[in-house]
């Protein structure tokens, strides 16, 4: 791997460390929201915000801007670091998640956080409004290009099928979709509450390009976002296999932190595992 390659995998693999550290901060602080699936899209969103995604904080609403939407909207706090960390407004608003008047509600709104580009909370909307903006920046004859990171759990929903439909009847290859395989969701794992395998065969016969990655190895995941701009004729889906909780060794792959802020010494415990010292606020 070429120098400055290797450099900027360390350096988008130590956004991602950061990202987990202020969703930990976050979560801890307000003792509410979803700390689970917000760590297993760490990378993701670190290569995405970091590298990939064609966008300017600086103007929010650019009409050339790529389009990203978190479709599972419950890991707004992952969603949010990226956009501080990226600039979009102060990291020091990240500390007033889920309160009154914040701007950063327990899930995405796109009329109150800069940076947001679609409201989401209803589980499988996202794809077919990420189906929308493809076909529209299509129809105005537009280059850029539109994301949409999903939940596994979410895709049990029937909406996802129609929407995923209607983008291969459409050949929208400027759709790219991301699946957060972490297999588990709520109340259990995905496998015993709705089994959704074999999922790539599934994607493949709704007509998308299917690309599978390690979604927590970051080379592997900017390689594959990478490789979907040079798909033709299709939308594609990146099956990014994750873990859940990731980083956190007490939360990783564990139901009860889908959606359960961390006690003061769990706090601690993870921002020790996560490389951070401790903290006083």
């Amino acid at each position: 791997m070429p120098y400055h390659r290797e450099a900027l995998i360390l350096e988008l693999e130590e956004h991602a460390r950061r990202l987990r550290v202020d969703v930990l901060d976050m979560v801890h602080r307000a003792q509410s929201g979803h700390p689970g699936g917000s760590l297993s899209a760490a990378d993701i969103l670190a290569a995405l915000y970091f590298h990939h995604l064609n966008i300017d904080p600086l103007q929010p609403n650019w009409a050339e801007r790529d389009r990203f939407i978190l479709s599972k909207g419950h890991a707004a706090p992952a969603l949010y670091a990226a956009l501080a960390r990226r600039g979009y407004f102060e990291a020091a608003e990240l500390a007033t998640l889920r309160q009154i008047d914040s701007r950063l509600q327990g899930h995405p709104d796109r009329l109150k956080t800069p940076g947001v580009d679609m409201n989401a909370g209803a589980l499988g909307h996202g794809l077919p409004v990420g189906v929308g903006l493809a076909l529209a920046a299509k129809m105005a004859g537009q280059s850029w290009r539109t994301y949409v990171l999903l939940g596994d759990g979410e895709t049990q929903a029937g909406v996802i099928w129609e929407g995923a439909l209607f983008a291969n009847k459409l050949h929208l290859d400027n759709l790219t979709a991301i699946l957060d395989l972490n297999d588990v969701q709520l109340d259990g794992r995905c496998h015993d509450i709705m089994p959704m395998e074999p999922v790539v065969d599934k994607w493949r016969a709704f007509g998308w390009a299917v690309l599978e990655t390690d979604g927590h190895n970051m080379a592997r995941v900017c390689d594959a976002l990478d490789e979907a701009q040079h798909i033709h004729d299709r939308p594609t889906i990146i099956v990014a296999h994750t873990v859940k909780g990731k980083g956190v060794s007490y939360m990783e792959g564990q139901s009860k932190w889908h959606g359960r802020p961390p006690t003061d010494q769990e706090y601690a415990t993870a921002l020790q595992e996560l490389g951070e010292g401790a903290r006083n606020d």
